[in-house]
């Protein structure tokens, strides 16, 4: 019916069109067959666009498989790409590792030198030893030819005079005999300690070979590993290298502690051993070795006989003794033996006290204490202890040459120490301590300027700013590294052993055992925080537990700069913030807060350098009175008032007193100081106009 109703339709609109114009129906047919050869041409373009369409979607399929295959190799190298980069940050932690050993082996080397600089001094002195044995040896000689001559004579007395020969006068005989014997003892001692001497020269410059193999070792070992940083390693390589440092490290421990043991066991041996406490001295300060100990006064007895012909003052109590002034001294001995005439007072004494001291053994004290190089000034210049005591740093720095400040500080530091008699416990940190104290605070590259200054741990206890400028420590960061790490020695009583350099098992860990980290020890923490691939960046950066505890102003944010995690990984950074905090304690971490929400807040950066004081106009007059050496402006003060310590700052001034500066005493403190410049200037300023105008009125 639908279809009719359309033709119906159709039909109706064919009449009334030919009903009006019979003409057009040409015209319709023509444009109808023109659409029905533009419906096949669509058709056909139909068909082609979609072959077309059909080709290009499998191009795209294609592609897409393209796609996948370079996807998954994009993958794989991004993952080779992961794995050498932290074979890489290994690479260089090893390298650091072995740099930071060849330094402790070459100050080890150092030590080793002196100690056989010492030995060779020791072998000089068993030289001398030598030739006071061929003395003894031709005294002995003597002695024979003249016992045999006088028994002859006396036996030529006896035969004219028929007197028997038990009676009294045989006793010089027998007495010359006796002391023959005591001589020829003597000598076999004498021998004896020759060949000790010489046995420890011997084993000492085979240690000295020993680490010198060592050192090439550890260089060639460097070598090694700058040349691999260049090309890919395998697993299996770097397996093999720790395998290799594990073993160099062993060896060297082993090296040191079967060294340690022999000092440890061997014979003690006095440094004032000269034949001048040979000859006339026999006290307990002059044994030469542990067995002579039993019989200390039999060298004095012996040689109180024997006279030589320069020392001419003895009293002839004998006789016969008396006829043996003859011969003389060596050319090698004589200047010693000369020497050989003391008084008691004059005599080396070890509980003397340190005015009373000798000039040799000040001088020896400055060699242990490290200012060896001084000696030869203190030589000329010092007669005895008493000298140093009443000396001031110019007089030290005029006859003794100390030119160098610190030098001149720890000199002065450590006679006012024995001035007052204070027993500090820093004074038993020696300055080798010290460098592996930086080593353990994070600032290695300031070893050799430490090293070079002989700084120890009193110098540490008073350690000034200027100082720290003076050994090239101008990084802000680095000056709080110092001063939190004394404060932790101030904590700890400057006991050497009190920092943690190995993590332990330990499931929760308090402030109080965070401070005493070293930096190895956090990066040992930033490791068990899955941040192992940043650990290598706090080398050098003076980051310890001390720092994140004790300084106020070191938060997560800072931790994640010296790390050089970029600021555009927020999950980082937060998972950062998140361990730290976990670490700090809440305590802490609110004191921590606190100090960032004031108002005179500024952060810790990496950038910002300590700048010298600056003197005002009222010190002019003072430049030449105020040594650089004098300042009192300490990097770690100890703060003598036990009620300077407030409730807001436990964690910081809880510790024996002691109370860092925050940032807002420090601004009080610097308005402080331009409020007087500035008055200062205005001072000097009104002076000068006054007299500018008294000068113009009086014209």
């Amino acid at each position: 019916t639908y279809k009719r109703l359309n033709a119906y339709k159709v039909k109706i609109w064919s009449s009334q069109v030919n009903h009006h114009s019979s003409t057009n129906n040409e015209t319709y047919q023509e444009r109808l067959a023109r659409l029905e050869g533009d419906k096949e041409s669509l058709i056909l373009q139909v068909s082609v666009l979609t072959d077309q369409v059909e080709a290009q979607g499998e191009k795209i399929r294609d592609l897409e498989i393209c796609l996948e295959g370079h996807q998954l190799k994009l993958n794989a190298t991004e993952e080779m790409l992961q794995q050498e980069l932290l074979s890489r940050t290994s690479l260089e932690t090893q390298k650091l590792d072995l740099m930071a050993e060849v330094s402790d082996l070459k100050i080890k080397l150092v030590g080793m030198e002196k100690e056989q600089s010492e030995y060779e001094e020791k072998q000089n002195k068993a030289e001398s030893v030598v030739n006071l044995i061929s003395e003894l040896q031709e005294q002995m000689c003597r002695l024979q030819l003249e016992i045999n001559s006088r028994i002859q004579e006396r036996k030529s007395q006896d035969r004219k005079s028929s007197v028997t020969p038990n009676g009294p006068q045989s006793s010089p005989t027998s007495g010359l005999l006796q002391e023959l014997r005591h001589l020829k003892i003597k000598v076999e001692e004498l021998e004896n300690e020759r060949n000790q001497y010489e046995w420890k020269l011997k084993a000492t410059k085979a240690e000295i070979a020993q680490l010198q193999e060592q050192l090439a070792l550890k260089d060639a070992e460097i070598e090694r590993l700058q040349c691999q940083l260049s090309r890919t390693s395998s697993h299996s390589e770097v397996a093999e290298r720790d395998q290799e440092v594990q073993r160099l490290k062993i060896g060297m421990e082993s090296l040191l502690a079967a060294n340690e043991e022999k000092n440890m066991d061997g014979t003690v041996v006095s440094d004032d051993l000269s034949p001048l406490s040979l000859g006339m001295d026999s006290g307990p300060q002059s044994p030469l070795s542990l067995e002579n100990r039993k019989s200390p006064k039999g060298i004095k007895k012996i040689w109180g006989k024997i006279r030589r012909t320069q020392s001419g003052n003895f009293p002839a109590d004998d006789l016969g003794l008396a006829e043996f002034r003859r011969g003389g001294l060596r050319a090698t001995a004589g200047p010693r033996l000369s020497r050989s005439k003391e008084t008691k007072g004059q005599k080396s004494d070890y509980n003397a006290p340190f005015a009373q001291w000798s000039t040799e053994r000040v001088c020896n004290w400055l060699e242990d204490f490290g200012l060896g190089q001084y000696v030869i000034f203190a030589r000329q210049w010092v007669t005895s202890g008493h000298t140093l005591l009443t000396a001031t740093p110019q007089d030290m720095e005029k006859e003794m040459g100390i030119k160098h400040p610190l030098h001149r500080k720890k000199l002065v530091l450590a006679i006012k120490s024995i001035n007052t008699k204070q027993d500090e416990k820093s004074a038993q940190l020696d300055h080798i301590w010290v460098t592996r104290w930086l080593d353990d605070i994070g600032l290695p590259q300031y070893k050799d300027q430490f090293h070079e200054s002989r700084v120890d741990g009193r110098m540490l206890q008073y350690l000034t700013v200027n100082d720290l400028l003076f050994l090239k420590v101008t990084s802000q960061l680095h000056h709080l590294s110092i001063k939190c790490a004394i404060h932790v020695l101030h904590i700890n009583s400057f006991n050497p052993h009190c920092l943690r350099r190995r993590p332990v098992e330990e499931s929760n860990v308090s402030p109080s055992e965070v401070v005493q980290w070293s930096n190895h020890r956090v990066m040992e923490w930033l490791r068990s925080v899955d941040l192992a691939e940043y650990a290598p960046n706090l080398r050098g950066s003076g980051v310890h537990g001390g720092l994140i505890i004790l300084e106020p102003r070191f938060n997560g944010d800072t931790l994640a700069m010296l790390l050089n995690i970029p600021p555009q990984k927020t999950l980082l950074r937060r998972h950062l913030t998140t361990n730290f905090n976990v670490l700090i304690g809440p305590e802490t971490q609110q004191e921590k807060r606190d100090i960032t929400e004031s108002t005179a807040y500024t952060p810790l950066t990496t950038t910002a350098k300590v700048r010298p004081k600056k003197l005002g106009f009222s010190h002019f007059g003072n430049l030449r009175k105020k040594k650089f050496d004098e300042s009192k402006d300490y990097v770690c003060p100890m703060d003598t008032n036990p009620g300077a310590t407030n409730g807001t700052q436990k964690n910081y001034t809880g510790y024996k007193g002691l109370s860092p500066l925050t940032d807002r005493e420090l601004d009080q403190k610097m308005v402080t100081k331009l409020l007087r410049l500035t008055m200062e200037v205005i001072l000097s300023f009104a002076c000068f106009t006054a007299s500018n105008i008294s000068f113009v009125f009086i014209i």
